[in-house]
């Protein structure tokens, strides 16, 4: 009776259950990743690394409704390992921003302003709902920079991310991943971000996915 109480509880007592996540070789050098998405997360991170011990890089952050992603054009007879975590945390409340037209950046300007500038800590846990940046505002520098300033109130967050919302896309995307407590931060726009919609996000990761690896084909 002892042995099948643990083996439910394995199952049913609040463990955190990790994704299944696979990939796929499609081309001797082309890897497709798919995987179940986590329920409630407000995005998803993709990583790889080259060996399960060292450290994972960002491939992309994505939707937390999207469930695939294919890494292409990789070095031939190289071995890939590969994780998806959520992402979860409070956002701030949106700004619309409209830059002027064309791309002319006054000649003094140096960009000291872009630099992200770290204060104190939020005392709210990044777990509750009231731990969102607040008065998060956007100053147009010129015709493609935006300075964000907000007030820190979220403490243990892994850090900020900033996401955009461009003119007629759907989906907010991960324009720049801040280290925590910072509160203000220049952004370099994209053409395509003329107009946009931008909100900051105290994060902190969710379930991890299984390491899911393959070893590319080719010739080197």
């Amino acid at each position: 009776m002892s042995v099948l109480l643990l083996v439910s509880c394995g199952v049913s007592c609040g463990r955190e259950r990790h994704p299944t996540l696979t990939a796929t070789l499609t081309t001797p050098t082309d890897v497709s990743l798919v995987w179940e998405a986590e329920p409630g997360a407000a995005g998803q991170v993709v990583e790889y690394a080259h060996s399960p011990d060292e450290a994972y890089t960002v491939l992309e952050f994505v939707p937390p409704d999207r469930t695939t992603f294919v890494h292409p054009d990789l070095i031939p007879q190289t071995p890939f390992y590969y994780r998806v975590r959520s992402l979860h945390g409070p956002a701030s409340a949106s700004v619309d921003v409209t830059l002027p037209p064309g791309a002319e950046v006054p000649s003094s300007d140096g960009h000291d302003w872009a630099a992200p500038v770290t204060g104190p800590s939020g005392s709210r846990p990044v777990r509750s709902a009231d731990a969102g940046a607040a008065d998060f505002r956007a100053e147009v520098k010129h015709a493609n920079g935006i300075l964000f300033t907000w007030t820190d109130r979220a403490e243990g967050e892994e850090g900020y991310l900033l996401e955009v919302r461009p003119a007629g896309a759907e989906d907010f995307s991960v324009a720049a991943r801040l280290d925590p407590d910072v509160r203000s931060f220049g952004l370099i726009t994209l053409p395509t971000e003329k107009t946009a919609t931008y909100r900051v996000r105290a994060y902190y990761y969710g379930a991890t996915s299984d390491v899911a690896h393959q070893k590319t084909g080719g010739e080197v």
